[in-house]
């Protein structure tokens, strides 16, 4: 346990979420985060001088890095696994299939594939179309065979505009994959795919395509909004992916404040 544990220390951590803050991109039909100090240093006051400050949030569970749980979409009115939506859904209890809490805590071989790089770019444009040709020259210049349970990550370079809202938002227009792509990704068995931008698949998207593949028809989990800059900076392909959602009971996705170790 002890040499386990000295490893363990010696492995480097690169964060992939990004920071929550007031004002932060966030897709439209979902809650912006809300933020505030609750209670000031010097209000109440403990023994000996000791004072305590708190706070509260409110978010979407779709805002910020966040995972979707396979109930956040259905198709022709059935979930995933050919469940009844209707039946199994409620304002109050939300869903009673499919939720996030049913999501164990994730520890995967994580693999990036780094489309961006491929094209010898910081940024893909906002109409790039990411193809399944794409994904394995990807796959083969990372040196790495995608397997099945695996997390896979697409960097589009989108994240350095994070800080910028309305250019990150940029009116839901952003790169990645379409149905061609995410039906060669889902054919390796893979547990997630999860990108740099605000929706996983390219967007605009009016029927949501490559979330009902992934979330309806294959099982897979969805990640979005992760900074995967410094993880393709240092030039990591393959990695431990270790994340928790929260575990609400009912909901249809959570934050998450994924890592990789490597």
């Amino acid at each position: 346990m002890q040499e386990w544990l000295q490893r363990l220390g010696r492995a480097r951590r690169i964060d992939l979420a990004q920071p929550w803050f007031v004002g932060m991109p966030h897709w439209p039909t979902h809650p912006p985060f809300l933020y505030s100090l609750t209670r000031l240093h010097g209000e109440s006051m403990y023994a000996g001088g000791v004072t305590s400050a708190a706070d509260a949030i409110a978010l979407g569970t779709h805002t910020g890095t966040h995972i979707d749980a396979l109930g956040h979409f259905s198709c022709m009115g059935r979930l995933y696994g050919g469940h009844e939506a209707a039946a199994h859904q409620s304002y109050a209890g939300g869903l009673a299939r499919n939720s996030i809490a049913e999501v164990e805590p994730i520890a995967r071989r994580g693999v990036l594939l780094d489309i961006a790089a491929l094209h010898g770019v910081d940024v893909l444009a906002e109409d790039h179309v990411v193809t399944a040709r794409e994904c394995e020259s990807a796959e083969a210049r990372a040196g790495v065979r995608i397997e099945a349970g695996d997390v896979v990550l697409l960097r589009t370079g989108w994240a350095r505009y994070f800080s910028e809202p309305k250019r990150y938002t940029n009116d839901l227009r952003t790169p990645g994959p379409k149905r061609e792509a995410a039906g060669w990704l889902s054919g390796r068995g893979i547990f997630a795919a999860g990108s740099d931008t605000l929706a996983f698949e390219f967007s605009p998207s009016p029927a949501m395509e490559v979330h009902v593949h992934f979330l309806v028809e294959r099982g897979i989990h969805i990640i979005e909004v992760l900074n995967l800059e410094e993880l393709a900076a240092a030039g990591v392909y393959e990695f431990a992916f270790l994340a928790s959602p929260m575990k609400i009971l009912g909901a249809t996705g959570s934050p998450l404040r994924p890592f990789a170790l490597c």
